[in-house]
């Protein structure tokens, strides 16, 4: 096809199509009025694969190659995945005010002496290793204390992307000057104008793909702090409730859940007591 000349148009029965499809696969509801937006976003990448209709494209997809190397792609395009190091900063002076404390006092007592925690959705790593600053900084104070990090996502690209901890210096702008220089790698020479995340704090951060629409997480340990935010604003209530619910499930007794300011836990809320803006903790 001549791209210059033509592009391809989608149709109501190929968008109900995506929709059902999105819908299914990651919990993204696409109501007609994102039509357009919808074939405007996804015509590059019919003309990165070279096809030439969307229902090409969704056949695609809908193949074994296409979920293993395009789906993560088609989700990037239907939603907005904005990430940062500190993003909404108050809920880590939380973590070190509140919640860390309150977890000290307990594994002080018991024999249960790692913190488990996890970033769901994590994107390009900047949340988990927010995450692991402030941990490692919290817990250098406690001998015989530790933490782990699980970090999931859907996208295997990603995911890369975040394992291999490379940034620009504009991306690790939000990082304090003192956090820069214990946590971050300054790249010299052909790598001037990127930092790395130290060994010592990637070796504490597990990344690993999944998705949220499986009925089970495959995650065989209670987590201690759940943070998901402002990753499931493109899911409809059901879609919601159901998710909260199953983090519930996965959260020890007492345990903490961090969420969108936008988010609400309608389903579980009976279940947790909300003690900071977005910030849960389970009452069992």
């Amino acid at each position: 096809m001549d791209w210059s000349v033509h592009s391809p148009t989608l149709s109501d029965r190929d968008f109900n199509r995506f929709s059902a499809f999105i819908y299914e696969a990651c919990g993204i509801k696409l109501p007609p009025i994102k039509k357009t937006m919808l074939s405007a976003r996804l015509q590059k990448r019919l003309r990165q694969l070279h096809l030439d209709s969307f229902s090409a494209y969704l056949d695609y997809v809908l193949s074994p190659d296409g979920q293993d190397k395009e789906l993560c792609h088609m989700i990037d395009v239907v939603s907005t995945n904005k990430t940062d190091f500190f993003r909404e900063a108050k809920h880590f002076d939380v973590m070190t005010s509140l919640t860390l404390p309150d977890y000290v006092q307990r594994m002080t007592h018991s024999a249960h002496k790692t913190l488990r925690v996890w970033s769901a959705g994590c994107s390009s790593g900047e949340e988990p290793y927010t995450l692991a600053m402030v941990l490692e900084e919290f817990f250098s104070r406690y001998p015989g204390l530790d933490y782990s990090i699980l970090a999931t996502d859907i996208c295997t690209e990603v995911l890369a992307k975040a394992d291999e901890a490379i940034y620009t210096d504009e991306v690790v702008a939000p990082v304090s000057p003192v956090f820069r220089n214990k946590y971050l790698m300054k790249g010299k020479g052909a790598h001037k104008g990127f930092h790395r995340v130290v060994p010592e704090l990637r070796r504490k951060v597990e990344f690993k793909r999944l998705n949220f629409m499986d009925r089970d997480f495959g995650i065989d340990r209670k987590m201690d702090i759940i943070f998901c935010r402002n990753v499931i604003i493109y899911f409809d209530r059901k879609t919601q409730c159901a998710l909260f619910e199953k983090f519930y499930r996965q959260l020890s007794p007492r345990g903490y859940l961090f969420t969108g300011h936008s988010e609400t836990l309608e389903s579980i809320g009976d279940r947790m007591e909300r003690i900071a803006a977005a910030v849960y903790r389970c009452r069992k």
